[in-house]
This record gives C-alpha cells, sequence and structure tokens, in this order.
C-alpha cells in the first residue's frame, strides 16, 4: 500500500492473503471493503495491527491479526479523532464519490459514510478493486483537505475487503451496513442517517428497498 491514503501498486485479479483472511480481486465479485481517516485509531495500536499482519506465521498471524482487526473496529464507532466525515459538506463529497462511477466501474450496492470510517458493498465491473479504492480515497482527500483548510494524510493507508461468500453473508454484510448509524447512536432509524444507501432508497423510492444481489463464488484456489 502507498501513503498518502492511497493504495499503492496494481495486483494481478486472483486470490490473495493479507494474513487474517483470505482475499480476491476479480470482476463480478461481491466485495465487502471499509476504510478509515488517517486519525481514527491510536498510533500505538495501528503500528501493532500492521506488525502483526507482517508476521510470517500463517496461524499465529491469522489469530493475531484477527483479533487485532476487531480490536481496531471497535474505535470506529466511539468517534475516535477528528471525525471530519461528522461534518455535512465532507460527508456528502465523500458520498457523491462512490456514487460517481456507480453502473459503469462498479455497481453500488450499499454504503454508510460514518464519522471516521466508511463501509462499502460494492461489485466491481471493468475496473479492479484496488483502483476502484484509489479512486475514492485520492479524490475525496484533496476535496476534503480544500474544505477543511488542511494539508496532510486524510485517510489511513490501509484498507480492508472482503469477499460477500453467499447470499447468507450478503445479507449479513448488508444489515451491517444498513444498521451502523444505529448501533453507534448516531440516529435512531437507519433510514435517518443521510449519508447511505438505506437513506437514499427511502428519499427515492418513499420506501425502504431491498435490491436483489446475484452472489458469484470466486474461482481457483484460495491462497495458503
Amino acid at each position: 500500500m502507498a501513503n498518502d491514503g492511497v493504495p499503492g501498486p496494481k495486483r494481478r485479479p486472483g486470490w490473495y492473503s493479507r494474513g487474517y483472511h483470505p482475499h480476491f480481486d476479480g470482476p463480478m465479485v461481491v466485495q465487502s471493503v471499509g476504510f478509515r481517516l488517517a486519525d481514527s485509531v491510536p498510533r500505538h495500536l495501528l503500528k501493532r495491527w500492521r506488525q502483526e499482519a507482517e508476521e510470517t506465521d500463517p496461524e499465529l498471524d491469522k489469530a493475531r491479526a484477527v483479533r487485532l482487526e476487531r480490536l481496531v473496529s471497535r474505535f470506529e464507532d466511539t468517534g475516535y479523532g477528528a471525525c471530519h466525515l461528522r461534518r455535512p459538506a465532507v460527508a456528502r463529497l465523500v458520498q457523491d464519490s462512490l456514487l460517481h462511477a456507480d453502473g459503469d466501474r462498479y455497481r453500488l450496492i450499499d454504503w454508510c459514510v460514518m464519522p471516521n470510517h466508511v463501509h462499502v458493498l460494492v461489485e466491481p465491473l471493468r475496473t479492479p478493486l484496488p483502483d476502484i479504492v484509489r479512486m475514492w480515497k485520492s479524490t475525496t482527500a484533496r476535496q476534503a483537505n480544500q474544505l477543511l483548510g488542511r494539508s496532510g494524510p486524510f485517510w489511513m493507508r490501509d484498507y480492508y475487503d472482503r469477499f460477500i461468500r453467499d447470499a447468507r453473508h450478503l445479507e449479513a454484510v448488508r444489515r451491517y451496513i444498513w444498521l451502523n448509524p444505529v448501533k453507534a447512536g448516531l440516529c435512531v432509524k437507519a433510514t435517518d442517517w443521510p449519508w447511505s444507501s438505506a437513506h437514499l432508497s427511502v428519499r427515492e423510492s418513499g420506501m425502504s428497498v431491498r435490491v436483489s444481489v446475484p452472489v458469484r463464488r470466486p474461482s481457483g484456489r484460495l491462497p495458503p
């Protein structure tokens, strides 16, 4: 991964691993993606997390990285850091960036812009997932820094992604994304949170919409 919150060089499509669970980069596979603001996690914890995720012992790496990822995730809903995405203008530009290439480079299924992190459920079409995330983060980092009158990294360098295994997994992830603002105490109903697919679906149709999403199982062998 590159600095300044933007993913690094392109990766060949297929299976890969960052140590704690398998990932798949390829078209027509639904992916759960998350990325965070640069200050959304204490530096000492982030340093440990990265070090553990880069361990060479596969079994130790998996167990430690899973625990640390869960620990890091706890900070997402506590409002740690400056929470720049709490500002409506900044949250709006992030949401607009997600919507910009929907139907062209990818299919945007669900999303939620939280005060210090973003959840996205997306199906890449003709653009690799790392390039999609790079586009989202680079564009919004420049615009947000200009809007806030600040400089320096806006997004955390890392992001997480996980392919959707089946219909049950899909519904669990969709429910998590929709209810994240409610769980964090930001609103009473999922549809009340303005920077989300839940809110947009109600605003456009006047009712809650549950879109049917076919789940394609990635082919090939998983990484060791």
